[in-house]
């Protein structure tokens, strides 16, 4: 198991887990340092929440929250993603030359589909079983989530390759917590069925459970530690080619433990 780390990085309000704690260009910067020291491979960048109760921000406002910090890892050599929605701040991340665009939505605007193919960033390809905006406590069946996925993902991974995106730049998100509606049962059903999920498709996926209230059981997002590294290591288990998680140090042990025990070269501890 040897999976690429993406290093959540809110610059936010209100994010669910650390809103306004790297809303500081200096706070943001030392905390992205801190996750690639940490074991993180790239960070995923979010200028704007996305959970039930944020609020709306202008993509003028993601804009110049993202500025100086794009600017200054972009600058450092590191490997950046930009979590969002807005074509707008899609159009502006592709000319700052970041590696990844994270579209929770699955890139649904055929408008930007030249860009995307023109570009050389990886498209993270998201499912939601919301069409547009942020996450909702919609009531989904958890019996029907994984029918609905695949359906997802063969209509707009159809779409981004017939108009010309490279097929290998693309990576699957099936979603998680809230963006599979209210029922924590949907979670653990795609989760138990990610390898099914990336041999139904042959692309990587990316899993994001992080912190995440299907894990949390009522508890605050800094309580959920251990259950988060849980689900982690079984969806590597299970294949998953990239984590997205606020805790890149901690899966990092968790993986190289996991790697001496399969291996039995203590080192790797």
């Amino acid at each position: 198991m040897n999976p690429a780390i993406l290093g959540i990085l809110n610059i936010t309000a209100d994010s669910f887990s650390d809103g306004g704690k790297y809303l500081d260009p200096a706070a943001a910067l030392a905390h992205a340092r801190e996750l690639m020291a940490g074991g993180a491979h790239g960070i995923d960048i979010g200028a704007a929440a996305s959970n039930p109760k944020s609020a709306p921000v202008p993509p003028e406002v993601e804009i110049a929250r993202l500025k100086p910090i794009v600017t200054a890892l972009v600058r450092e050599g590191m490997p950046v993603s930009i979590d969002t929605f807005a074509p707008e701040v899609q159009r502006w991340a592709l000319g700052e030359g970041v590696a990844y665009l994270n579209d929770i939505h699955g890139f649904p605007d055929p408008a930007l589909y030249p860009l995307l193919a023109d570009s050389s960033a990886k498209l993270i390809v998201m499912h939601a079983v919301q069409a547009e905006g942020r996450a909702a406590a919609d009531d989904v069946s958890p019996g029907t989530i994984f029918k609905r996925i695949l359906e997802f993902f063969d209509t707009r991974l159809t779409a981004l390759t017939a108009a010309g995106v490279a097929r290998d730049r693309l990576i699957v998100d099936p979603g998680m917590g809230m963006f599979l509606g209210r029922h924590a049962e949907a979670s653990y059903e795609v989760l138990r069925r990610t390898a099914e999920l990336k041999k139904a498709f042959d692309l990587p996926v990316l899993i994001s459970v992080s912190r995440k209230s299907f894990l949390r059981g009522g508890r605050p997002a800094t309580a959920a530690g251990p259950a988060t590294l849980a689900a982690e290591l079984f969806a590597c288990w299970q294949g998953a080619d990239y984590i997205r998680t606020h805790d890149p140090a901690a899966l990092a042990d968790g993986l190289r433990v996991w790697g001496a025990v399969l291996t039995g070269n203590i080192t790797s501890t």
